[in-house]
């Protein structure tokens, strides 16, 4: 166990870039052989504007790194949070941690930036695409992208998280994120099956779709558990759903200028 802690918490950058260019080639394939839906465009030109916001994405990351390894560094000497309360094994502090990670910096965040009218006009582009494929998840507003990050760094004090630990965390929702963004066909008891607990492909498809009540509904992104629990969770047919948003020129949904000045231009209300 110890090794496998070590391995996180000496992850370099380099192996966190691999893990997510690994994590969407592998889906890229898969929604290339078993497509949920057959879009007819331009993949590579769809894809443009989200892997652009994907280098903001990245960016912000790590300058948030960079500021948060005297805070990690501040929470091993002080033993604040409250993991530091109890002494548990290390196995089930780590299912801990990312349960309260996905909650807060996920879950939670994730609710406010739909409720929250400011927070909304950011979050809007990530809704905007009308083409769902696995680069739809690297599709973030960078302001939209500092909340989130803003509220794992709470989750991170609150618990009294080590490097480690957030590390796991990071590479299992960018898993998740490639996997319930990816334009893939499961069988339809298997994706149900998964939903279960976690958030599967077709789960989180319903919350693009291109008008409420869907869209504020599936919120999580490794869990499906928070939906369940908070009375947010949906699953109908997924074939039903129409991406994008109606308050938005869809015609604009690959133009990046266009995106990127969507929180501040935009005029009609999506609440």
């Amino acid at each position: 166990m110890d090794s496998f802690i070590d391995f996180f918490a000496n992850m370099t950058s380099i192996q966190k870039l691999i893990w997510i260019i690994s994590m969407m080639t592998i889906f890229w394939i898969l929604e290339g052989a078993y497509p949920l839906r057959k879009f007819d465009y331009r993949k590579w030109e769809h894809a443009k504007p989200n892997l652009i916001l994907l280098a903001t994405t990245i960016i912000i990351n790590v300058l948030f790194g960079l500021a948060t390894v005297g805070i990690f560094n501040w929470l091993e000497q002080s033993r604040f949070g409250l993991l530091n309360l109890v002494e548990l094994p290390v196995w089930v502090e780590m299912v801990l941690a990312v349960m309260l990670l996905d909650f807060l910096a996920q879950y939670v965040v994730h609710f406010m930036l739909h409720k929250v009218k400011f927070m909304w006009r950011f979050h809007t582009v990530h809704h905007s695409d009308t083409n769902v494929d696995v680069t739809s998840g690297t599709r973030h507003h960078p302001i939209d992208f500092i909340f989130r990050e803003t509220f794992a760094l709470m989750a991170i004090i609150i618990a009294g998280l080590p490097l480690a630990y957030y590390v796991l965390y990071r590479i299992l929702t960018i898993f998740f994120t490639y996997f319930s963004h990816a334009n893939i066909k499961l069988p339809l008891w298997l994706d149900k099956a998964i939903s279960l607990v976690f958030i599967s492909p077709n789960t989180h498809k319903f919350h693009h779709h291109h008008k409420m009540p869907w869209t504020d509904t599936n919120y999580g992104n490794i869990f499906s558990i928070w939906d369940r629990i908070f009375g947010t969770f949906i699953y109908y047919n997924p074939f039903d759903i129409v991406y994008g948003l109606d308050i938005l020129d869809k015609e604009k949904s690959n133009d990046i200028l266009y995106q990127l000045k969507i929180p501040f231009t935009y005029t009609k209300k999506s609440q």
